[in-house]
C-alpha cells in the first residue's frame, strides 16, 4: 500500500491538474463567469481532497483484505471511479444550485458533467499515476503484514 506522503502527493495532483482543466473549462460550457465556476469547484475541490484521502484508504484496506492485493484492474478501476464520484454527486447538488441560483435540474445536468469530467480525469489519472509513481515490489511483498495509512 502506498505511504502518507505518496497518497498526499496523489491527492494534490490530482485536485490541481483536475482545476487546471476544468475550471475554465466549465466556464465556457455553461456560460457562468470563471469567479463563480472556479469558487464552486475550489470548495468542491476542497471536499473531494478530504474524500479522495479518505476514500482511497479505505478503498485499498478493503481491497487488501477481500483479494489479498491492491492491485486494480479496468473494472476495479472504473468501480472505484464510479462509487467515488457518485458520493460527491449526492453531496454537490445542493450547493451547486444555492450558489449559483438555479434549479435542481440545472444543477443535477451540471454536476453529472462535472462528475463525468471528473471520473474520466480519475482513470486516467490514477493510472498515469501508477504508472510513474508504482508501489515497490518490496513493499508489495510485506503489506499484508503492515498496515500503511
Amino acid at each position: 500500500m502506498r505511504t502518507v506522503k505518496d497518497r498526499i502527493r496523489h491527492t494534490l495532483g490530482f485536485e490541481i491538474i483536475g482545476l487546471i482543466i476544468f475550471v475554465p473549462l466549465a466556464s465556457w460550457l455553461f456560460g457562468f463567469d470563471i469567479q463563480s465556476i472556479g469558487l464552486i469547484a475550489v470548495a468542491a475541490s476542497i471536499i473531494a481532497t478530504l474524500w479522495n484521502y479518505f476514500y482511497n484508504l479505505l478503498f485499498d484496506h478493503s481491497m487488501l483484505k477481500l483479494r489479498g492485493n491492491v492491485h486494480k484492474t479496468v473494472p476495479l478501476r472504473m468501480l472505484h471511479a464510479f462509487l467515488f464520484e457518485g458520493g460527491l454527486l449526492l453531496l454537490f447538488l445542493p450547493i451547486i444550485a444555492w450558489h449559483l441560483g438555479i434549479s435542481l435540474w440545472q444543477a443535477f445536468l451540471m454536476d453529472i458533467t462535472m462528475a463525468t469530467f471528473y471520473l474520466v480525469h480519475a482513470f486516467v489519472y490514477n493510472w498515469i499515476y501508477d504508472n510513474v509513481f508504482p508501489i515497490p515490489a518490496n513493499h508489495l511483498l510485506s503489506q499484508r503484514n503492515d498496515v500503511v495509512v
